[in-house]
């Protein structure tokens, strides 16, 4: 694991750099889950998320020589926001390359942070075709590489966040649980190494987005596996492949089971988030609060620290992060269903079927000529999700021809 003492190192050079996170006892979680739980606020960070300690403690590693020739890196998100504060800070040149399918929003963010020491390069589709690009032209024209996560100083400058933690903590002095995201491993290594050695009676969960669970199996297999699929709507910690330095010190400092949520209660959870506290937090900065719920029995009595790891949502996506959580929490359902064409059809089922609560919020038929019955492709939001069973009883019970498409997600972004 990364020593003590360099994390330290790692500290005070960033003292004047980064934001002094809050550590904030969250009254609301802590009634909730009857227990004192403690929020690390880096999404309060300058670049929104606690990125910028390992990007700016690598650069600032470099020699002169080094920093002259430029530096180059590959991301889709908050590394490139770190790694542009840095460049602009330590008044070096540096070369972003970013898949062609980046939001602008992230792109313009980038260059903004970076200012004239930025260059932004699209490549490809995705994140490997922008790695690959990057190291290319790394190895051509000499400049230095600086990787999200898989680095010993990258590491060392992502534990200043449990430095600051353990600095930071109440009277209490200790914290039985440390819940905190795994992507490729840089904050779960580096928080993981400090607490070890500093507080190594603290239990470390890490937590992982059930659609790229690359830390979970390479755990259970014990070993470093590359998964040939994931789902990047938690894009923060959505890898393929861990890091191969981050592996063995996380398989040392975490406990044996890494958690995996789903994307429908990361999205419940921010929206609880937002709409209770106020916090504007990105998919992958909720993941340690999100799993709560599978440790509540645990956690009962006990002090716990979640790191809220990132702020950087973009608001076009609220309207998606509401619809996966009302899929999640069972309150929106869609179906396709056949009634007869003729007049007062619909009247019928508006009358006979749908519940007291229940409110229509897609509906779309286009009226079929020479046929006996049309279908609908129909939106259901229920007040209750007790209410779904009794909405599909009365469908039986009226010969309703209907089949329900929540479960098949690309026929249901296709109709809707």
């Amino acid at each position: 694991m990364i020593d003590v003492k360099e994390i330290q190192a790692a500290w005070r050079l960033l003292k004047p750099i980064v934001k002094r996170t809050p550590l904030e006892l969250s009254e609301r979680l802590s009634e909730k889950f009857n227990a004192n739980i403690y929020l690390k606020r880096e999404d309060l960070q300058i670049v929104r998320s606690y990125k910028l300690r390992g990007a700016y403690n690598k650069m600032s590693s470099l020699n002169s020589e080094q920093l002259e020739k430029g530096v180059i890196c590959s991301s889709a998100g908050n590394h490139a926001q770190g790694f542009a504060f840095a460049c602009k800070a330590l008044k070096t040149q540096g070369i972003v390359y970013m898949p062609a399918t980046t939001t602008q929003q992230k792109i313009s963010r980038v260059k903004t942070l970076g200012k004239e020491f930025i260059e932004v390069r699209l490549e490809g589709d995705t994140y490997d075709d922008a790695f690959e690009a990057a190291m290319k032209i790394a190895n051509t024209q000499n400049k230095t590489f600086i990787p999200p996560f898989d680095d010993e100083k990258v590491i060392a400058g992502q534990g200043t966040v449990g430095f600051e933690i353990l600095k930071d903590a109440p009277d209490f002095q200790e914290f039985d649980y440390l819940i905190l995201p795994v992507g490729g491993g840089g904050l779960s290594a580096g928080v993981g190494s400090f607490f070890k050695q500093k507080s190594p009676q603290t239990k470390i969960i890490g937590i992982e987005p059930a659609g790229a669970p690359a830390m979970h199996q390479s755990f259970k297999e014990n070993k470093i596996i590359t998964l040939e699929k994931i789902s990047k709507f938690v894009d923060g910690a959505a890898v393929k492949k861990v890091g191969t330095l981050n592996f063995e010190i996380c398989k040392e400092v975490l406990e044996s089971q890494i958690l995996l949520v789903e994307e429908g209660q990361v999205c419940s959870t921010i929206l609880e988030l937002y709409n209770e506290d106020a916090i504007v937090a990105e998919p992958a900065g909720v993941l340690s609060i999100a799993a709560l719920e599978q440790i509540k029995e645990q956690i009962k009595g006990k002090n716990v620290c979640c790191i809220l790891s990132g702020g950087n949502n973009d608001i076009t996506r609220m309207a998606e992060i509401k619809e996966r959580s009302m899929l999640f929490e069972q309150l929106k359902h869609y179906f396709i269903i056949r009634l007869p064409q003729r007049a007062g059809a619909l009247r019928e089922f508006l009358t006979d079927v749908l519940g007291p609560n229940d409110d229509i919020c897609f509906f779309e038929y286009t009226k079929k000529n020479s046929r006996n019955s049309g279908p609908i492709v129909l939106g259901i939001e229920l007040k209750n999700k007790e209410d779904y069973p009794g909405l599909l009883k009365r469908m039986e019970e009226k010969g309703v021809n209907y089949q329900t498409i929540n479960n098949n997600e690309d026929l249901r972004a296709f109709l809707v």
